[in-house]
């Protein structure tokens, strides 16, 4: 089974500074049909203008991953942890029994552009924690590159949810398959560009639920500019 979800559908939050679209329900934005996708809970597509950002405010029992696509977003945190990330940067924070943390346009003169990912974790009261990756386009050019995963394998971040994140940067002609174990589903979100999943063609902000589906397909479309596609295995 397989269900588009088009980007013009989501919801959408305009707060001046902020520009945010929602997968999935979210604050004011209420959709009992989209209330998350396995443990994904949220994928929050946001950009925020130069010197502007989130105050601080708390979390509890989610994994909350930031992926920027441009621009560069500053994180500081209750457990002391304060950073900068870019393009190519993965930061996962663990809300567990409790954290509060701000984030900010770390510039004063670009937007930022990022997605912020919650995902429901495999178990609830565990202690805060944080932890921080780069990689490169080349690991992803082509191919899909595990980033998060509850074991770490493959150099990725850990993450205490029954999830994997992979992400991909497609042109035309190039292509790569996730074979799905039984009973796995996928969920598929395209960030920038265009790409062509499972027969299906995506553009920026598109996403793709996948059940019951021996594999995930991405193939690069010409003329629709690069693809950055995320892919979830969920259980």
């Amino acid at each position: 089974m397989i269900k588009v979800r088009p980007a013009a559908e989501r919801g959408h939050a305009q707060h001046g500074w902020l520009d945010s679209w929602h997968t999935f329900s979210f604050a004011d934005y209420y959709d009992p049909e989209h209330m998350g996708f396995r443990a994904l809970r949220v994928i929050n597509d946001d950009r925020v203008d130069p010197a502007q950002g989130f105050g601080r405010h708390p979390h509890r029992d989610m994994e909350i991953i930031s992926y920027v696509l441009e621009g560069a977003l500053e994180h500081r945190d209750s457990m002391g942890t304060g950073s900068v990330i870019r393009p190519g940067d993965v930061q996962r924070m663990s809300a567990g029994t409790g954290v509060a943390h701000s984030e900010f346009n770390a510039s004063r003169s670009e937007l930022v552009h990022f997605l912020q990912i919650w995902l429901v974790p495999s178990q609830r009261g565990i202690a805060p924690s944080y932890a921080q990756k780069t990689f490169t386009r080349e690991d992803k050019r082509g191919r899909l590159r595990l980033l998060a995963s509850p074991d770490g394998r493959d150099e990725s971040i850990s993450i205490h949810a029954d999830a994997r994140l992979y992400a991909g940067l497609f042109a035309a002609g190039e292509s790569a398959q996730l074979a799905l174990d039984r009973g796995r589903h996928a969920y598929v979100h395209v960030a920038k560009g265009g790409a062509r999943v499972n027969g299906r063609a995506l553009s920026a902000g598109d996403g793709l639920a996948l059940s019951e589906e021996a594999s995930v397909h991405i193939e690069g479309i010409d003329g629709v500019g690069e693809g950055e596609v995320l892919v979830f295995d969920l259980g």
